[in-house]
């Protein structure tokens, strides 16, 4: 039983939890921005936001592709607000975090295996490299 609740427990499950129950209700709220906003501009511009009436029928059998339009739709404006509004901001936002980090790690000059800055070695290869000074 001490197992079961360690892993109940673990931080990354945690984590994963709150992440899916915040990306449930963004995605809600995504949706109805796409219902109140966008789904009327493109009613607008097409006729109607909603093309789940949209059918083909061959031989007797009915194809509603409308319902795929309709999803398609909603995903790739989904996809361009997710995009614009948190994906672009957070990057710029770690961008700029991480602009003025002093640099701990380069590239041997033999491997281009990945060494600390001031390494007179390389850990994969074994070559000889000139450690970096410190920039004063």
């Amino acid at each position: 039983m001490g197992g079961f609740k360690k892993f109940l427990l673990r931080g990354n499950l945690v984590d994963l939890a709150v992440a899916f129950v915040v990306g449930a209700a963004f995605a809600s709220l995504v949706k109805d921005f796409a219902d109140s906003f966008i789904n009327p501009l493109i009613a607008l511009i097409g006729g109607e936001p909603d093309y789940t009436g949209l059918a083909v029928t061959v031989n007797g059998t009915k194809f509603p592709y409308g319902i795929f339009l309709t999803s398609a739709i909603a995903f790739l404006i989904t996809a361009t607000v997710v995009y614009f509004f948190v994906v672009l901001p957070m990057s710029k936002l770690i961008e700029r975090m991480d602009r003025n980090k002093e640099v701990t790690e380069r590239d041997c000059p033999e491997c281009l295996g990945s060494i600390p800055v001031k390494a007179r070695r390389c850990r994969f290869c074994t070559a000889e490299v000139t450690p970096v000074q410190a920039s004063v």
